[in-house]
C-alpha cells in the first residue's frame, strides 16, 4: 500500500505548492479512499481546503486526523489557523494551551495565542505571550509589531513608540503596517509616530 500512496502524495504535494489546491485535494483524497487515517493527507487536504477558505471542511479533516492523532501539534496548529479565520476565537486559544501545556516555548503556538488574545482585547495578557517569544527570539519583527499595537491599546504610547520603531528597523514592511492599522489611529497626530512611518 505504501508503495502506491508515496508517489501519489509527492505529486499532491507538489501541486498544493503549485497553489493547484483542487487538484491536490483530489489526490489527497485518492490516497485516503486506500488508507484513511494517513495523517500526512488529512493535514494537507485540510491545509488546501483552508487555503480555498472552505473552513468548515478543513477543519472536519483536522478532526479525522485529531481522532488518530489527538496530540499532533502539526494538525493542532492548523486547526487553530481555521478557528481563527472563522472567528471562533474562544475554542482556537483552547487548543494554544493544549499545546502549550505540553510544550510551554512553542512559539507557533505562542504566536496564534497573542493575536488571538489581541483580538479579544486581552491585550496584558497578549503582551505576556509577545515577551514569552521575544526572550528567544528578541529581534522577531512581527512579534515586536504586536507588542506595539497592544501598548497602544493600554495607552503606554512611548513604549508601543519604542517597539513599533524596533520593529521596523527589523524590515521597512512594518511602516506600511504602522499607517495602515487601526490600532494606531489614536497616534496620526502624535509627531513621533508620524516620523516613524515617513
Amino acid at each position: 500500500m505504501t508503495i502506491k500512496i508515496n508517489p501519489i502524495l509527492n505529486v499532491a504535494n507538489e501541486l498544493f505548492f503549485k497553489k493547484k489546491f483542487k487538484d491536490a485535494i483530489e489526490c489527497y483524497d485518492k490516497i485516503l479512499n486506500e488508507d484513511p487515517k494517513n495523517l500526512s493527507s488529512l493535514n494537507n487536504k485540510g491545509y488546501a481546503l483552508s487555503k480555498l477558505k472552505d473552513f468548515d471542511n478543513a477543519i472536519k479533516c483536522y478532526d479525522s486526523a485529531l481522532e488518530i492523532y489527538p496530540d499532533d501539534v502539526s494538525v493542532l496548529v492548523n486547526k487553530i489557523s481555521s478557528l481563527r479565520k472563522q472567528k471562533n476565537l474562544e475554542q482556537a486559544i483552547e487548543l494554544c494551551d493544549k499545546i502549550l501545556k505540553n510544550n510551554g516555548k512553542y512559539n507557533i503556538a505562542l504566536y496564534h495565542k497573542e493575536r488571538i488574545l489581541f483580538s479579544l482585547n486581552k491585550f496584558e495578557e497578549s503582551i505576556l505571550c509577545c515577551n514569552d517569544i521575544l526572550n528567544d527570539y528578541p529581534d522577531n519583527g512581527d512579534v515586536l509589531f504586536d507588542k506595539s499595537c497592544n501598548l497602544v491599546m493600554l495607552s503606554k504610547t512611548n513604549d508601543a513608540l519604542n517597539f513599533l520603531e524596533n520593529a521596523i528597523s527589523q524590515g521597512i514592511q512594518y511602516k506600511v503596517k504602522a499607517k495602515n492599522s487601526k490600532s494606531f489611529e489614536k497616534l496620526s497626530n502624535n509627531v513621533r509616530f508620524q516620523k516613524l512611518i515617513m
